[in-house]
């Protein structure tokens, strides 16, 4: 009798759960304005229904894969493809973020970096490529 108990508990917290931080991932979205933007960058207003679609349908598939462990075996042209959504998904979030609090500006203005902005932008980018390679190749490993 305790076992449909514990299930129903736990589907219950895993439903409570996923529903907050989706709530979350949405809030900050909105709050970011990533979707408008995008549409304003790109002048494709009348696309904005696709963006949305496919932020949803893509946090729907990651969900998904994620839970159920889902492998791909399509060769390395694919898993090139899909690396490269995620780098430009995960891309344009920062980019999103850095913008709205307007966050490089104020810390080069405050450490009397002004003339230095890209080079503190590339030294940032850099480090998180190399971060992220030495989590591939030699932490995971």
């Amino acid at each position: 009798m305790t076992a449909p108990i514990t299930l129903g508990l736990n589907l219950l917290l895993g439903i409570a759960g996923g529903i907050a931080v989706g709530g979350g991932v949405i809030a900050l979205f909105v709050v970011l304005d990533m979707v408008p933007r995008l549409a304003q960058l790109t002048s494709s207003y009348d696309k904005v229904h696709w963006y949305e679609g496919a932020m949803v349908v893509g946090s729907l598939l990651g969900t998904v894969s994620d839970f159920w462990n889902w492998k791909i075996s399509s060769g390395p042209l694919v898993e090139l493809g899909i690396g490269l959504f995620d780098g430009i998904f995960v891309g344009m979030l920062a980019a999103a973020l850095t913008e709205v609090l307007n966050v490089l500006p104020i810390l080069a203005k405050r450490l009397n970096m002004t003339h230095y902005l890209f080079g503190l932008l590339m030294a940032m980018v850099s480090g998180k490529v190399a971060g992220s390679l030495f989590d591939w190749f030699v932490y995971r490993q």
